[in-house]
């Protein structure tokens, strides 16, 4: 079966006004949601701003004024009137530097640390309370898409945790069948019998499954799939690989080579002899993937499926 197409080239990748716009949206609507533009951070003493300095300093230890500026981008001058204001409010100890008497070292008195402590507790409840107004699945739909908004949009600091491979769990054959559907629906344009025919897969897979010489591996990253493929037995020589699938927040670090590759070394030590697989030849990425690996394209056959007109491909590899 057919993966999901690579991001697009960056090229041809040009950022449009309404994206502009949804960012600009969402970031309205967020600061609201959180009441960020109240004077007064969640009913507290605090700014946003004075809160996340009382933040660095928790967490962070002794730091001087400019390191925290630069951490969280605060100006200089309005940096120095939250310290300033801090320093009379006996929120924090001043200590000038050995090595720059201009530079001070600051850090919480046992006030300070109070201070943040109730800051603290505040935030947790009211995030807890937005939280429990949502059901389970759309509390974790939100979580996630907020670790992509972040990963996202800190790629130049932070990279993307690694993926593991391993063995399907409870509720993974669903998300499988799912997946492939919403997935190939948003891209390909593909009707529900696309997604009628890998719950046929699936359900073929489970209910006539052999252990020791089928295997379907699940992608996870920190807990939360988001890749699959699977090999099945065509004949006593033959293993077929199928419905290989990666989230588009899994791309770009190898995972479709990683998934192929397992397919291969197992159906090798199981005694296979050879490996087929089917694609469609608008699937670029997979087509990739697939050549990589070894495979050579054997058939083609124009056909009309899923709503679409389409160009279906047998791809082999002797093992």
């Amino acid at each position: 079966m057919p993966t999901s197409p690579s991001p697009p080239s960056s090229a041809t990748d040009q950022v449009c006004d309404n994206q502009v716009q949804a960012v600009r949206a969402f970031n309205r609507f967020y600061t609201r949601k959180l009441g960020v533009l109240d004077q007064q951070l969640l009913k507290t003493p605090f700014s946003l701003s004075e809160a996340r300095v009382l933040y660095e300093l928790a967490h962070g230890g002794e730091q001087s004024a400019k390191e925290i500026g630069v951490a969280l981008g605060l100006d200089a001058g309005y940096l120095s009137r939250i310290v300033q204001n801090f320093d009379e409010s006996e929120l924090i100890v001043r200590k000038p530097l050995a090595t720059d008497r201009r530079q001070y070292q600051l850090s919480l008195t046992a006030k300070g640390r109070q201070a943040f402590a109730r800051l603290e507790s505040v935030t947790q409840e009211d995030v807890a309370a937005m939280l429990r107004a949502l059901p389970a699945e759309d509390r974790r739909r939100l979580t996630g898409a907020m670790e992509t908004i972040e990963r996202l949009l800190g790629l130049a600091r932070t990279p993307a945790p690694r993926a593991i491979l391993r063995d399907p769990r409870p509720g993974d054959m669903g998300w499988v069948v799912q997946s492939h559907g919403a997935l190939y629906a948003s891209e390909y344009g593909f009707d529900s019998g696309f997604e009628a025919l890998v719950a046929e897969i699936v359900a073929k897979y489970m209910t006539s499954y052999d252990a020791s010489r089928e295997r379907c591996w699940i992608a996870d990253i920190e807990g939360r799939p988001v890749g699959s493929v699977f090999l099945v037995k065509a004949s006593d020589d033959v293993a077929k690989l199928r419905l290989l699938l990666l989230d588009p927040a899994a791309r770009g670090q190898g995972l479709g080579q990683r998934l192929v590759a397992e397919c291969v070394a197992f159906a090798r030590a199981c005694g296979y002899r050879r490996m087929t697989l089917w694609t469609q030849s608008i699937l670029v990425a997979a087509r990739h993937i697939y050549e990589g690996a070894g495979f050579k394209l054997v058939a083609t056959e124009p056909h009309r499926s899923f709503g679409q007109n389409l160009i279906g491909e047998t791809w082999e590899r002797d093992l």
